[in-house]
């Protein structure tokens, strides 16, 4: 350690600084109102993007990414680990008759109290367990219920998107009638708030704020986010639950269910074939591209696409068989972007045969019988029906409304407590509790908790400390103090993407070969005093002979401007207001760019990554961080760097993740609350040395003390 300090100190000389910054100098990296060159300074992703998919060099290597991104997908829809499965109390009841199938209506509970309604299919006249498909609407006005008005129905006739009236009035029954005539089971459920799914309260800004509450909250609001409460997970467990449903009647075969959706329900069902591998097959429609990746509350949840899109996403279908249709629409340049992607992971997997596509790219967004005729052709193939192609299809007599509702004089519609604020609040208090308890189970066990909760960490941080690249180190000037030296160094990671601006303060005798790293809510200024010398801590642990470092994480020090450091609340570049867009559902941040916590402690990481591969060439790392922001990020630092840490000394201040209020707070961390906040943290620290400090109440001189043992 003296041989590489003295090395990093002669460096420091030989750059030739025409002069030394002294006390009376701000420590800088960056020259005067230049922030560092950092893409996160610059606009955030949001679901207009473009999402390619990321290229797999082999099997391997897609296994693991596949396993990743559907832990991913599992705790960004709030189902990791999944609800307790409650009983469905399936009602299935007043069946309509048609020629060769009947129609019933049906409504589960997929929560307590929370119903799942829709239509199943029944073909006539056939025995055994028969094949099935699932089958979500998506998007069309009405859902279930949708009928295409006069002068869009002479247009679909006219294009030949359609053959027949009933099928073009009605394309959503359309898919349904035809699979049951091929002799599938089929059972089309409705998307929450369309058609007999009516109970959860109203989607107004005005609604949403009084729902803004510490307990009881209700959807999109800051707590739910805390705990990964979202549209997009309620569906998803409706889907799973549907599913369970399907597969569970007596006329169906379990090892035969295909699902497939349009539009808004083609995300539905990518995203099931991601979190379930029952189904055998799937048909997400006209909604898998690298272009636009959905635009409802229900297709978007925070970390859903930080690092994917859903080209990646739909290939976790694989290897079971996979269709897709493209439209004019943002799936119009999909035949030359994603689809030859999926060609060669299919191929790579050995199933190039189970990938199929067709590009109908003159019709607007739809699923119309041209593409219906492509979904009979790959549901007859992979759920080996036995029918000769092309099938065609036939005319039908569509159900009315009536015929179709799930709420009938004997099955009356919920009311009262059952629908609106009412309801929500009491859906999301039980999914709260249910979450609680799963959890608490697994706190006696390091190992199953590390497995449930260590591995969502993973998800709301991004990243490991071996997840880094390689981390360049610039000496840009050196810091002459009373009785010691030090250097400001230029951190760069990510490619090139990402800088950090740090402070390097080394021991003038008895070097130790350790080093500290030492966070502040104030960034790397947090080292010195107002007098601009090192605080009486750092100095004590110079003394003793530790190398002490400093960096400005995002939104801190050099990351401000000189405007920003007079009005910003901690948040500088990512800054952003509760009505942005951003912040709003319209915008879904978190669900394309990480939160400013985890990216925070991405920069911790990348600093002890410096640290341990730099010039100082340490024997141990420590990590210190006091405050309430800075405390929590070394907590969540320590976890995901693992051994490269030594010991670990936190004051948080009595922070809690449950109590933040807004999301634009610069804690704010979707699912913190779900897994534990800052007590899981502590456990996911596990054996290894840890001081820590509630309430951070005049005992840094014990810090120093414990690391110094």
């Amino acid at each position: 350690m003296k041989s590489a300090l003295s090395t990093f100190c002669i460096g420091l000389v030989c750059i030739g600084f025409a002069s030394r910054l002294t006390q009376a100098d701000t420590p800088r990296v960056f020259p005067e109102e230049k922030l560092p060159a950092d893409v996160r300074l610059e606009k955030p992703r949001n679901l207009n993007d473009y999402f390619p998919f990321q290229k797999i060099a082999s099997v391997e290597a897609w296994n693991e990414r596949a396993a990743k991104l559907r832990r991913q997908v599992q705790v960004a829809t709030g189902l990791w680990p999944l609800p307790t499965r409650t009983p469905l109390h399936a009602t299935v009841h007043s069946p309509v008759d048609r020629d060769d199938y009947t129609v019933w209506r049906v409504s589960l509970e997929s929560f307590p109290g929370h119903y799942v309604t829709g239509s199943l299919y029944r073909p006539k006249n056939k025995t055994g367990r028969l094949p099935a498909v699932l089958s979500p609407h998506g998007h069309w006005p009405n859902g279930r219920f949708h009928a295409t008005e006069d002068a869009e129905l002479k247009k679909q006739i006219a294009s030949g998107a359609e053959r027949f009236l009933a099928g073009g009035r009605h394309p959503v029954q359309a898919r349904c009638v035809q699979l049951a005539r091929m002799g599938c089971v089929v059972f089309q459920y409705d998307m929450d708030g369309y058609a007999d799914s009516i109970q959860r309260a109203e989607h107004r800004h005005g609604v949403r704020e009084q729902m803004s509450t510490a307990k009881d909250w209700g959807l999109n609001t800051p707590q739910a986010e805390l705990h990964l409460q979202n549209l997009m997970g309620l569906q998803t467990w409706g889907s799973i639950r549907a599913l369970d449903f399907l597969s569970g009647l007596e006329d169906v075969d379990p090892n035969r269910i295909a699902v497939t959706g349009a539009s808004g329900g083609g995300t539905q069902t990518f995203i099931l074939m991601a979190v379930d591998d029952r189904p055998a097959a799937a048909i997400p429609c006209v909604m898998v591209s690298t272009d636009m990746q959905g635009g409802c509350q229900c297709e978007n949840a925070s970390y859903l696409r930080i690092g994917a899109g859903n080209i990646d996403l739909a290939a976790l279908t694989a290897p079971r068989p996979l269709g897709l249709t493209a439209a004019d629409d943002w799936t119009v340049e999909l035949e030359t972007k994603g689809y030859p992607d999926l060609v060669e992971l299919y191929s790579m997997l050995g199933h190039k045969d189970r990938f199929r596509a067709v590009f109908h790219t003159k019709f607007k967004h739809n699923y119309n019988e041209i593409n219906r005729q492509f979904m009979t052709g790959f549901v007859n193939d992979f759920l080996k029906l036995g029918f000769e192609k092309p099938i065609v299809e036939r005319d039908y007599v569509p159900l009315t409304k009536e015929e179709q509702s799930v709420w009938t004089t004997d099955h009356p519609a919920p009311m009262g407590d059952q629908v609106g604020e009412p309801h929500e609040r009491a859906l999301l208090r039980w999914w709260t509790e249910d979450s609680k308890k799963q959890i608490e189970k697994l706190r006696e066990d390091d190992a199953a908790y590390a497995k449930v909760v260590g591995s969502a960490w993973d998800v709301l941080i991004g990243k490991r400390i071996e997840d880094l690249g390689n981390v360049q180190q610039e000496i840009v000037g050196e810091l002459d103090f009373e009785g010691t030296r030090g250097a400001l160094v230029r951190l760069t990671y990510e490619d090139g993407k990402r800088q950090l601006p740090a402070m390097a303060l080394l021991p003038s005798a008895n070097i130790n070969q350790q080093a500290v790293l030492w966070l502040s809510n104030k960034g790397k200024a947090g080292l010195l005093d107002s007098d601009g010398q090192p605080i009486s801590q750092v100095r004590e642990l110079l003394d003793a002979g530790y190398a002490v470092l400093g960096v400005d994480l995002l939104s801190q020090g050099e990351f401000l401007s000189t405007s920003e450091k007079l009005t910003s609340t901690g948040l500088g570049p990512l800054g952003f207001k509760q009505n942005d867009e951003h912040v709003q559902p319209k915008g879904f941040f978190h669900g394309y760019n990480w939160s400013l916590f985890s990216q925070r402690v991405q920069d911790t990481l990348a600093t002890l990554k410096a640290i341990e591969a730099g010039p100082l060439s340490p024997t141990k790392i420590h990590l210190v961080g006091l405050g309430k922001e800075a405390g929590p990020i070394a907590l969540a630092a320590k976890v995901q760097a693992g051994l490269v840490v030594a010991k670990t000394a936190v004051a948080t201040g009595g922070f809690r993740f449950e109590s933040i209020e807004r999301q634009d707070d610069p804690m704010f961390l979707p699912g913190a609350a779900k897994y534990d906040g800052v007590a899981g943290l502590k456990q996911l620290v596990g054996d290894a040395p840890l001081w820590f400090d509630d309430k951070a109440s005049g005992k840094l001189g014990e810090l120093v003390d414990w690391l110094k043992e």
